[in-house]
């Protein structure tokens, strides 16, 4: 697909469980609901600490200052103190001789009230009692002691209990919300895994379409849960572990799930990244807890989904790396070498990028077979749009072999997607059953992204992304071996694609010989080239198109050794990266001189150049032709396949 804009638009769970599960129908635990079901709120210790405040205010605020031990002494001995109140704490005086008398003593708020009326002094006992008893005999004051237990037994409730219990009930309702964000630090240590119990999964090798080879190969782990004597008796051995590696979207998690539902065990999912925690040992005690809980449940089968996260290599680890993830990694490789075949305990683990795992990991004894979950073929295609339309309504006419081929290159999960968008195209313009344009629409969609039909584009620039189109679309027609053009649209898609062409393969194509990437490169460059020789000027609208055909002819010379120099040679040493059909370009390491280099941009400019020479001249001989084609593109905005070959005069295939 080519398009007009500076970018070309990206391509386009389980239920999770709450709380603890039991793999075999075990009860469930109930909710603890303290109180009766009062729900514990951060609102409630508030209201309690302001309750205590106030208390405190109210009660004990005015609390006489002590004086010196001397003092109160003169202040008898000048008869200013008529009475005083004995405690083990304190000495309290009054200026007044007749006591309020209470059932209950109450001392706090005895001491309070009378400080209101009368001045009063309180000190602090000195072991000088005999002498300050003689002291009030002579004076005439009166004295009396009074019992503290009550005031102790609220001192400690206020100054233990209470506080001690507002701590404890902040550390739980801290505990229970980082918890909830997995970061309850007293269970760093158990593993994260969703635990599906033994007849819980409906998923079977019938619900997996287009990965014929990986499900043969996953047959005999399922026979051999099922029958383990067959292999035992004869001493033969199960592979221990199963790495399922492919492209994302192929199906990975799908096959590991429908291989548990197959064998009628217990299912224990993880991914790589729960492993690895910010507290150091947390990930190899997740693995130890993880493989103690799948022996006592045995026979079952452990998932670990994105198992790079991981399992990447120490070797090149030069900078240091994360000690974390190393521990990690060690402890599965000693777990995986601590069990027998023999125990009816399998591990799956899926990944798109092999090429980064530890290969300590990959040898026999650990993951001793490998799985490719590659794309779906022209047939697999077919089957896998055929499963997911079990469940959407469809009319008669609907060709789902038709779907297929004009979605090569697609997985699993972009075919699941294709089908849900037409069964919603279809309810957004009020139909009940699904018609074959709703699916066209849905590919659409997914490839070239939402129509803007909202932007308002200006009537020049309109007509120069018309031009465009149609360039790419007579060069796509003219090149032998070229995709053929399904559409040409100049309706705004996406992000920054103000038009497109495009073009889908008739088959599916592993191998591309020499002259097709140049046919590539010419369709690329026919959009400049057709606003080159009509309005004698050129935009930004080529911007994507000139990337991909420097890209192709970069990788032409570099990796697939088409040059004159250095024919049969590759260049560069491709990094890891992602498995997929069009994945990031990965990190390269030039291992070539600068003159090298040099003649690398030098090759570039000059095919490039070459291939625009000669598309402007296949262009200016079809000129009429490119016109018309364009001025009814901007009248009905789009063509289809029909349409552009009945203006070009070649048969429609039927």
């Amino acid at each position: 697909m080519s398009d007009q804009g500076s970018e070309e638009p990206p391509k386009d769970k389980k239920k999770k469980s709450g709380g603890p599960q039991f793999p075999f129908g075990g009860p469930k635990l109930p909710n603890f609901k303290p109180f009766g079901g009062w729900k514990f709120s951060i609102i409630y210790i508030l209201i309690l600490v302001i309750g205590m405040s106030l208390f405190n205010y109210v009660f004990l605020k005015k609390v006489n200052p002590t004086i010196d031990f001397s003092e109160f002494k003169s202040k008898i001995a000048s008869g200013e103190i008529k009475r005083v109140e004995l405690t083990d704490s304190y000495f309290t005086g009054y200026t007044t001789v007749t006591p309020r008398r209470e059932t209950t003593p109450r001392p706090f708020l005895r001491s309070s009230n009378m400080a209101e009326q009368d001045p009063v002094y309180r000190t602090v006992p000195l072991n000088d009692l005999e002498n300050i008893i003689k002291l009030m005999d002579e004076k005439g004051v009166a004295y009396y002691g009074v019992s503290r237990e009550g005031s102790t037994i609220l001192n400690i409730i206020f100054s233990w209990v209470l506080p001690i219990a507002c701590i404890f009930f902040i550390w739980r309702f801290l505990m229970k919300r980082l918890g909830n964000m997995g970061g309850n630090v007293l269970s760093v240590g158990q593993n994260k895994a969703v635990i599906v119990a033994e007849g819980d999964i409906i998923t079977r090798f019938n619900d997996v379409a287009g990965v014929d080879e990986a499900k043969e190969e996953l047959v005999e782990v399922v026979d051999f849960l099922k029958n383990p004597k067959k292999y035992t008796d004869i001493g033969g051995k199960i592979p221990k572990g199963v790495l399922l590696v492919g492209p994302p979207g192929t199906g990975k998690t799908l096959l590991a799930r429908a291989v548990a539902g197959e064998a009628g065990v217990a299912f224990f999912r993880m991914s790589g990244a729960d492993f690895v925690e910010m507290f150091v040992g947390v990930g190899a005690a997740r693995v130890r807890d993880l493989f103690k809980q799948a022996r006592d449940k045995a026979p079952c089968i452990i998932f670990i989904d994105e198992l790079d996260a991981i399992g990447k290599s120490r070797i090149n680890n030069i900078a240091g790396g994360n000690d974390e993830r190393e521990q990690t990694l060690n402890q599965l490789l000693v777990e995986m070498d601590g069990f027998d075949a023999t125990s009816g305990l399998i591990i799956l683990a899926a990944t798109n990028r092999p090429d980064v795992l530890d290969p300590a990991l990959l040898r026999p004894g650990r993951f001793d077979r490998q799985v490719l979950v590659d794309r779906p073929d022209l047939l697999g295609r077919e089957a896998i749009l055929r499963i997911h339309a079990k469940t959407v309504k469809l009319a008669p006419q609907v060709d789902l072999a038709s779907v297929a081929r004009s979605t090569s290159g697609f997985v699993g999960a972009d075919l699941a997607n294709i089908v849900n968008e037409a069964a919603l195209l279809a309810v957004r313009a009020g139909r009940q059953i699904v018609y074959q344009q709703d699916f066209s629409e849905a590919i659409e969609k997914t490839v070239a992204g939402l129509q803007k039909k909202t932007r308002i584009i200006q009537p020049n620039e309109r007509r120069i992304v018309a031009f465009h189109e149609t360039g790419h679309a007579l060069i796509a027609a003219f090149t032998p071996g070229s995709d053929p053009v399904q559409k040409i649209s100049i309706v705004p898609r996406g992000f920054g694609a103000l038009g497109y062409t495009l073009q889908m393969p008739v088959e599916d194509r592993y191998l591309m010989t020499e002259d097709e990437l140049l046919g590539k490169i010419d369709v690329l460059l026919g959009g400049r080239a057709a606003e080159d020789i009509i309005f004698g000027k050129i935009s930004t609208g080529a911007a994507n198109d000139l990337t991909k055909a420097t890209d192709i002819a970069r990788k032409m010379i570099t990796d697939y050794g088409m040059s004159k120099r250095f024919k049969n040679m590759a260049l560069t040493q491709r990094g890891a990266g992602m498995m997929g059909q069009q994945p990031q370009e990965p990190v390269f390491h030039r291992e070539y001189s600068e003159a090298t280099q040099q003649y690398i941009d030098e090759e570039i400019a000059r095919m490039v150049e070459q291939r625009y020479n000669l598309v402007r001249e296949r262009l200016m001989e079809s000129k009429s032709l490119l016109d018309k084609i364009a001025e009814l593109l901007l009248e009905k905005e789009s063509l289809d396949e029909k349409e552009f070959k009945a203006l070009l005069g070649q048969p429609i295939e039927i």
